[in-house]
């Protein structure tokens, strides 16, 4: 479909639910194929318009496939990605307004054409949102707008605790499949961009490789509630007119799945755009920690601690995955400056005992990347 088609198709979805003569204002995207605009009636309403073209990325992940069949259809499937799959972001944000929690609210759908109008939670991103605050006043606001966003976490695992609640969604598990076919995109584009032997790892190596992080994913926890899998400070917005929970805005969540609670603490603390001081992520881990265990009995700090530090080196290789590809395969040279926080984040990852098979396998087999360092 060329670009005309879908303008075509926008426009009658529009007319049909009674935006047609709303103005249209872009609003800057992220990495995904996804499009949005900020529609504004002539009597001030404000909407989003989502724009997700479904045939713009490789098939979703069907729910009864096997791994094989998933690697075969390609890394959305194999990674359990929402892909074009619009409904996976209208049934999430349903259940998440059940918890009453702040996802949008859905106006208008068309899931097989793949546009939506949704309420306009506003523009107070929460990275810029810090980043206008007085320099004197910074630190203390920082931690209030992070210590709700944990409230917001710690709500969802006390109330999510299986996959059905979603309803006329199947949420599927992140599984060791999943997992790992994230891991894969270090080997697969960060290694040979940085100019080390990723273009010729041999076999041993690439077993050794899923061998190593196999070993360590089954030490995670149990799967235990929902993972919105991409809950940072770029993607949560502050609503102060909100009270309680409701002032954490959450915008991008159409890839959940079931899993650990500890890969969201993970996303959130360890930012791939922005700094967040050791001394304020020591602060909020134990924030989270200390009210994990008064809400849940059977909360495990030592195998949280476990989980979080599995969690973050997988999540932060498959960062520096996505940056490499993001700048070698589509030609997006700005990633590059965000990969050294990133490579530092998994150095710190690493030094956790239960990563030491993987350490052994960079310092064996890339010592030039220097990731073994902890």
């Amino acid at each position: 479909m060329n670009m005309q088609e879908r303008e075509a198709l926008k426009n009658v979805f529009l007319n049909q639910s009674g935006w047609a003569q709303a103005n249209r204002q872009p609003i800057a995207g992220d990495a995904s194929t996804r499009a949005y605009s900020r529609l504004v009636q002539a009597d001030g309403t404000k909407a989003i318009l989502m724009d997700a073209p479904p045939a713009s990325e490789s098939a979703a992940c069907p729910p009864d496939s096997t791994p094989q069949q998933r690697r075969a259809l390609g890394y959305n499937a194999a990674a359990r990605l929402a892909g074009p799959n619009l409904g996976a972001f209208l049934a999430i944000a349903k259940c998440l307004r059940e918890l009453g929690l702040n996802a949008p609210e859905i106006y208008a759908a068309d899931a097989t054409n793949g546009f939506a109008i949704i309420s306009d939670l506003g523009t107070g991103l929460y990275a810029a949102t810090i980043a206008q605050q007085a320099k004197s006043t910074r630190p203390a606001f920082e931690q209030k707008l992070y210590e709700r966003a944990l409230d917001a976490l710690l709500h969802i695992g006390q109330n999510f605790t299986a996959p059905h609640q979603i309803k006329d969604y199947v949420l599927m598990e992140y599984d060791l499949t999943a997992l790992l076919a994230e891991i894969d995109l270090l080997q697969e584009f960060y290694i040979p961009f940085m100019g080390g032997n990723g273009s010729s790892l041999d076999d041993k190596a690439l077993y050794a490789w899923r061998e190593v992080w196999t070993a360590c994913l089954n030490a995670l926890s149990p799967p235990s509630t929902l993972v919105l899998r991409d809950y940072h400070a770029e993607n949560l917005l502050w609503c102060p007119q909100e009270k309680s929970l409701r002032q954490v805005g959450i915008i991008d969540f159409q890839d959940g799945l079931f899993g650990q609670a500890a890969y969201d603490l993970v996303s959130l603390l360890e930012d791939a755009r922005r700094d967040v001081s050791p001394e304020m992520v020591a602060h909020l881990y134990q924030y989270y920690c200390d009210k994990a265990a008064v809400l849940s009995l059977d909360f495990n700090e030592q195998q949280f601690a476990c989980d979080y530090a599995i969690l973050g080196a997988q999540r932060n290789a498959k960062i520096l995955g996505i940056f490499a590809r993001l700048i070698t395969r589509d030609n997006k040279p700005s990633y590059g400056k965000l990969i050294p926080r990133v490579r530092a984040h998994m150095q710190r990852n690493l030094a956790h005992p239960l990563l030491g098979p993987v350490r052994a396998w960079f310092q064996t087999y890339t010592p030039e990347l220097a990731l073994h360092n902890g």
